[in-house]
């Protein structure tokens, strides 16, 4: 028999068991649905050109990760609303800068 020591919130889980109850369908639902969400997304296939592939692997190798990571991010980016053009940006701080100071 392998025994080995819990960790601390192993222990926590052990002390607390009794107390524990099973989810109920709802939450069960909510449950499923992150999980299907973090499954990986379908494979597609995308022509792009050969000069912003390289770009892009440069920008990837900068930040560490890999291209395909950095492409499906920022389609992600993009997809919510959460990619900003720089120079709107920057207009748009100017703007409210210039707003403050009348």
């Amino acid at each position: 028999m392998n025994k080995r020591t819990l960790n601390q919130e192993e222990r926590e889980i052990e002390r607390n068991a009794d107390a524990l109850q099973p989810a109920g369908e709802e939450k069960k639902r909510r449950i499923r649905k992150i999980l299907e969400g973090a499954k990986k997304g379908q494979t597609i296939s995308l022509r792009i050109s050969s000069e912003d592939l390289v770009k892009i692997k440069e920008h990837a190798m900068r930040e560490g990760i890999p291209y395909q990571t950095l492409i499906n991010s920022v389609l992600h980016k993009y997809v919510t609303h959460q990619l900003f053009d720089k120079n709107e940006t920057i207009k748009t701080i100017r703007m409210l800068q210039e707003s403050e100071s009348l």
